[in-house]
């Protein structure tokens, strides 16, 4: 398998938003899946250190749909300075691999 894959970390403010905005991509076949878990966070905001809980979800995409991903999400995220990273898969099984490209396929030109 040739196709290049990634895993995309985003924060959200709370789980129904991380829920909501990872099933709108996977629905649209932007994401073959999103692992959701909480997590606490401490950072610079507005000139102070801030600290709560967020939620953070691990999609797999597609390397080439990165962009429009980061954009979808952009468009339902409430933050003004979303967290969205992608990080390339280097190796994994080609099973899997597999499975993110299929699940991701919008159309023949895709498969």
């Amino acid at each position: 398998m040739n196709e290049e894959v990634s895993t995309v970390y985003v924060t959200f403010p709370d789980e129904r938003t991380a829920r909501n905005i990872s099933r709108s991509l996977v629905e649209r076949r932007l994401a073959a899946c999103s692992n959701i878990f909480a997590i606490g966070s401490v950072y610079w905001w507005n000139g102070e250190v801030e600290e709560g809980p967020e939620f953070a979800s691990m999609l797999k995409v597609r390397s080439k749909d990165f962009q429009a991903v980061a954009d979808a999400i952009r468009q339902m995220h409430p933050y003004e300075v979303p967290c969205i990273v992608r990080y390339d898969i280097a190796g994994g099984s080609e099973d899997y691999v597999r499975w993110i490209v299929e699940s991701t396929a919008r159309g023949p030109e895709d498969r």
